[in-house]
């Protein structure tokens, strides 16, 4: 058993992923300001590292002994108990330490003068500096007093200033935060809010069915610059699709109806004559009669089955094709000439030239078929029928008249119509079966065309069909070769 498939909200996804972009960006300002904020607070601490080392130089004093040697002034001491320091003279002698202090080897290469370095001391970082000074024993004695190097080292813990730095960068993680979560409930306000013309335009299209065709796009769903065209081509979509289904439903009932009457003829025809007996003459007529009545419901299905197969080649590849119009004409009155002389008839074809048209050669003889043969059928004895074609520009036309009683204004315009006939008494004297004209119809529009009609009673009838013209010159292949 298939599993149903797993549904999940757009809403929801756009929200995530907005999320995820703040929570990026978020996360990129905190650690941008962490480097920030170290470095702003360690620059400060380390300009009070140097000003409370300057201080610890600054009391270095004469030792007042015959070696003119120096001392660290205590008096002139007050520095943190937290701080550690330590002060030694050129000849490493101690001058002062701090308490907790225990000394550091200063002939180290890494240390240098004016360097910072870290020390772990008693479970505690520090950061710790040393300088290197100079003072002046006896400065008022000739040549400027004796100097003295000193060297000084001091440091301070850090873990105030780390406590800086984080409680800052907290500050801005949590405010980040909390504005991630303001942002996020927006945007689901605003996402909702947003996406409420997709609902509705979804609601609406959930409601249509195969019964149901009723489809009207949200009012909002039609002001929306990105649903619009959706909006616009699910109801042109379902028109369609409702008009293919009317037209199939009306084609099976009007088939059905078609051939119900022509069994019905057959049947009523076959009853008369087993009612009584006959004379072999009535006999002969009545087996006719059904013979006609069975070719002519053969005619039905066949017409059926052709329009069924040019509806359903949705297709066309015109661009494959290459007909000569003039061509396929004068074949086709070629074709009824026999009919014509019967009746007749003047069959003339009026072309400047060759007019070559996108179209498959043998729809186009079927579509010309149709059109001369039903202008034929309403043509009175020693009338003209004329096809007229020329090019007008990028489009093909072809122009077929007849001088016969014309089609009353009232059926005009359902002439393209299945199984429609203006005059049903005529059909059996015809032969009509009233799918010619829908055929043509067919085959005009899957090839980009367009068909008209105009009539005037008393007066004849004219149709034009337009293509878009093909390439200059056209298939070497004939007619003919498609009709063998």
């Amino acid at each position: 058993m298939k599993k149903p498939m797993r549904l999940y909200s757009l809403t929801r996804r756009l929200v995530i992923a907005v999320l995820l972009v703040q929570l990026v960006s978020a996360a990129s300002i905190t650690g941008l300001a962490v480097a920030y904020e170290r470095h702003t607070h360690f620059r400060s601490f380390d300009i009070m590292l140097r000003g409370r080392a300057d201080s610890l130089l600054g009391a270095v004093q004469d030792a007042e002994d015959a070696a003119d040697n120096v001392m660290l002034d205590g008096t002139e001491v007050n520095l943190p108990a937290t701080d550690i320091y330590e002060v030694v003279d050129e000849k490493k002698r101690l001058l002062g330490q701090s308490l907790n202090w225990s000394g550091l080897d200063t002939s180290h290469n890494s240390v240098k003068d004016g360097s910072f370095f870290k020390l772990r001391l008693n479970g505690k970082h520090y950061r710790v500096l040393m300088i290197a000074g100079l003072r002046m024993v006896d400065p008022g004695d000739k040549g400027g007093g004796i100097p003295r190097r000193v060297t000084v080292i001091y440091g301070s813990p850090t873990e105030s200033v780390w406590m800086a730095v984080w409680t800052t960068v907290a500050f801005y993680a949590l405010t980040s935060l909390a504005l991630l979560g303001f942002s996020g409930l927006l945007m689901f306000w605003l996402l909702n809010r947003g996406l409420a013309p997709l609902r509705e335009l979804a609601a609406e299209a959930a409601g249509v069915s195969v019964h149901s065709w009723n489809f009207v796009p949200p009012e909002k769903a039609r002001m929306t610059k990105e649903l619009a065209p959706l909006a616009e081509t699910i109801e042109t979509v379902l028109r369609g699709l409702q008009h293919s289904f009317t037209q199939q439903r009306r084609f099976v009932s009007d088939a059905a109806h078609e051939l119900k009457t022509s069994v019905a003829v057959v049947k009523s025809s076959l009853q008369l004559l087993s009612m009584k007996r006959r004379t072999v003459h009535e006999y002969e007529a009545g087996l006719e009669r059904s013979y006609l009545d069975c070719e002519r419901m053969e005619q039905i299905v066949a017409r059926m089955l052709t329009l069924a197969r040019v509806e359903s080649e949705l297709e066309s590849n015109a661009g494959l094709y290459a007909t000569d119009m003039t061509r396929s004409v004068r074949h086709v009155m070629e074709q009824f000439e026999a009919m014509a002389n019967v009746k007749k008839l003047h069959l003339v074809v009026s072309s400047p030239g060759e007019v070559v048209v996108k179209v498959e050669p043998e729809e186009l003889r079927l579509l010309f078929s149709n059109l001369i043969l039903n202008a034929m059928q309403h043509s009175p004895a020693g009338s003209e029928v004329r096809a007229t074609v020329r090019r007008n520009g990028q489009t093909a036309e072809l122009c077929v008249e007849d001088r016969g009683t014309g089609i009353e204004p009232e059926a005009l315009p359902h002439v393209f119509d299945r199984f429609y006939r203006g005059d049903p008494s005529r059909s059996r004297e015809t032969g009509g079966t009233g799918l010619g004209l829908a055929i043509c119809k067919a085959i005009v529009s899957r090839f980009e065309g367009d068909i008209q009609i105009a009539s005037i009673m008393n007066v004849g009838t004219t149709v034009t069909v337009h293509f878009p013209v093909g390439p200059e010159e056209a298939s070497n292949l004939h007619l003919s070769d498609f009709l063998k």
